[in-house]
């Protein structure tokens, strides 16, 4: 399940590539146990016997069952950034910004082998307040990042202009709503078409830049 990881990351070393398919087959027993039965009713022991691991081995990789759904979240902002500081000099602020947050949506489209284990998970987090807490927690340092691409993108500076923080701030919001509204309906909504309906209500504003 995790082959295209590994075989994308050619100049791993052996150690390395060992230590990936580790680290996902425990995220994949955690993720699909935590969002069958509950995040209070898994145990770690659980999680071990289901990867065929021992805890040792799991405390290695991670400090807790909550580590393991940061980890996903990690996952999911991975590219935000460095799409948006791909996109076209000549491209919309609004444009720009939406391709950068359609980047983690791509594993709830229905066309990925992902979708499903994506709407469980996201479920989970959603319903968990402490799961809850820290999705927050990792949205506030995608916005920095945002904030600090959108500043060199518009050359205004963060720490002096409005604009770079509350468009990245716009962008999230509009990412979390959606996120919300496709967990919602039970993965029933496109989450691509939501994101364009959600940037065409922000996109007007996102693209008057104040001199």
């Amino acid at each position: 399940m995790y082959d295209d990881r590994v075989t994308s990351h050619p100049r791993m070393s052996l150690a390395e590539r060992k230590r990936r398919l580790v680290s996902d087959e425990l995220t994949e027993s955690a993720l699909q146990l935590l969002a069958l039965k509950g995040y209070d009713a898994v145990t770690i022991d659980e999680i071990v016997a289901t990867a065929g691991v021992s805890r040792r081995t799991f405390f290695r990789y991670f400090a807790s069952k909550e580590d393991v759904v940061v980890q996903f979240l990690a996952d999911m902002g991975t590219g935000m950034r460095a799409e948006l500081a791909d996109r076209p000099a000549g491209e919309s602020h609004a444009e720009a910004l939406r391709n950068a947050v359609k980047v983690p949506l791509a594993i709830c489209s229905a066309r990925s082998d992902h979708s499903e284990r994506a709407l469980s998970v996201v479920q989970l987090i959603l319903r968990t307040p402490a799961l809850l807490a820290r999705f927050l927690e990792r949205q506030a340092q995608w916005r920095d990042d945002l904030t600090e691409e959108m500043g060199r993108r518009t050359g205004l500076d963060p720490e002096a202009e409005l604009y770079p923080r509350l468009a990245a701030g716009m962008a999230l919001t509009a990412f979390d709503a959606v996120l919300q509204r496709w967990s919602g309906s039970d993965g029933a909504e496109d989450p691509a078409e939501l994101l364009d309906r959600a940037f065409d209500v922000i996109g007007p504003a996102l693209d008057t830049v104040a001199a």
